[in-house]
């Protein structure tokens, strides 16, 4: 007989067609998490990181300059890992130029990746996390995109599974519940997702996001949803203030183990092992993401500081500005953001490439693009290859 811990998460049921597809038990687990000394540290430790990485965006002189860049960041990771090509720098590119046939055709699903986490942002102010505001964010997702054919915002009404690209139902290696257990189980995800006393916010978002990955309730796009759902968790609880906290990179580096740990929660009950997993991936993000934030503030400030020597333009450190949103820009870029001729703009361009903040990087003399490099490094350098930029 199997024992009662294997069962914490739920139990494969036999289907009248002859598949086993796993249905959830409710959240939190009975019996309730185990808080040994391991996963109390992991805890405290994960919950110290966000708290300092909450502290410096609260230092930051207008976070707004700088968030949709960790965004856009989360947004190519994520997409990543669900087997997109497109990289930070073709996302960038796609917001100033738009479309071309030299692009990678995916880019347009890390774009719709974005709009989805901003909408979903935006909508907190308004509606709480809910299935409505899931399917919203759904919506965005799979708006005009691949996937697009598959009830973009509505609930699945058939049978999925988890497998390789041609794989059955048969050979599949995990089956979520069948459409009316699935509803079932979402009513009770629902009223999970507003329990604010039952566990520690961490620990409820581990737990959050693996039940939904387990009910997977839509025919695409179940695991960017649900790595969405965990920084709206985080801002929703007012654990943080701004969206800088992602967990795609931590899980695109270890995503062998991420798979493993989920499905050793359905296979064995083991729910401690997936959240020790996802608070040492909260630690180490945070961390990171503290670094990165301070060394933000750094460069805004030494930037500040060499154009008002140089130049003392107030265009320049409006210009400067603006490169904190969009990084990669052309000369009719400058003049149309800042409102200004297009020789102001040349001249703004030329400055700020002497003072070696922005970097010419397509090698032409016509269509030139501009990147502000000791910015972009920052995100860049850990994550992307070094790449030529096309020109328009």
């Amino acid at each position: 007989m199997a024992s009662p811990a294997r069962h914490r998460a739920g139990r494969y049921v036999l289907q009248p067609t002859g598949y086993r597809a796993f249905v959830p038990a409710r959240v939190p687990p009975v019996p309730p998490l185990r808080f040994d000394p391991e996963l109390t540290k992991l805890l405290s430790d994960a919950d110290r990181a966000v708290g300092r990485l909450d502290g410096v965006a609260t230092n930051l002189p207008n976070p707004d300059l700088f968030v949709s860049m960790y965004v856009r960041h989360e947004a190519v990771l994520s997409s990543q890992i669900e087997g997109t090509q497109s990289t930070l720098e073709d996302i960038l590119e796609y917001e100033v130029a738009g479309q071309r046939s030299a692009q990678p055709q995916d880019v347009e699903e890390v774009f719709n990746y974005v709009r989805a986490m901003n909408h979903g942002l935006r909508r907190l102010d308004k509606l709480p996390l809910s299935l409505r505001l899931i399917r919203e964010i759904h919506r965005e997702l799979l708006d005009g995109v691949r996937g697009a054919d598959r009830q973009p915002g509505e609930f699945r009404r058939s049978q999925n599974w988890i497998g390789s690209s041609n794989s059955a139902l048969s050979e599949a290696d995990f089956v979520p519940p069948p459409p009316d257990e699935m509803r079932s189980a979402l009513d009770e995800f629902e009223r999970f997702l507003h329990d604010r006393t039952s566990l520690p916010v961490l620990v409820h978002c581990a737990l959050a996001h693996a039940q939904f990955e387990t009910i997977h309730p839509f025919l695409d796009g179940n695991g960017r949803v649900g790595r969405l759902l965990i920084t709206l968790l985080l801002c929703e609880r007012e654990i943080l203030q701004q969206p800088l906290l992602y967990l795609s990179y931590y899980l695109k580096a270890h995503r062998s183990q991420y798979y493993d740990r989920l499905m050793a929660i359905r296979n064995d009950g083991d729910w401690e092992g997936w959240v020790k997993f996802f608070l040492t991936g909260v630690f180490e993000v945070s961390q990171g993401a503290s670094q990165t934030a301070r060394a933000i503030l750094e460069l805004r400030e030494e930037h500040r500081a060499a154009i008002g020597s140089k130049t003392g333009s107030q265009r320049a450190h409006r210009l400067l500005d603006f490169l904190f949103r969009q990084p990669i820009v052309s000369v009719r870029t400058v003049e149309e953001q800042l409102n200004c001729s297009y020789m102001t703009a040349r001249k703004l361009v030329d400055q700020l490439q002497q003072l070696e903040i922005l970097n010419e990087v397509t090698g032409q003399r016509r269509n030139r693009w501009f990147r502000y490099e000791p910015y972009w490094q920052l995100f860049d350098r850990q994550v992307f290859p070094r790449k030529p930029l096309r020109s328009k």
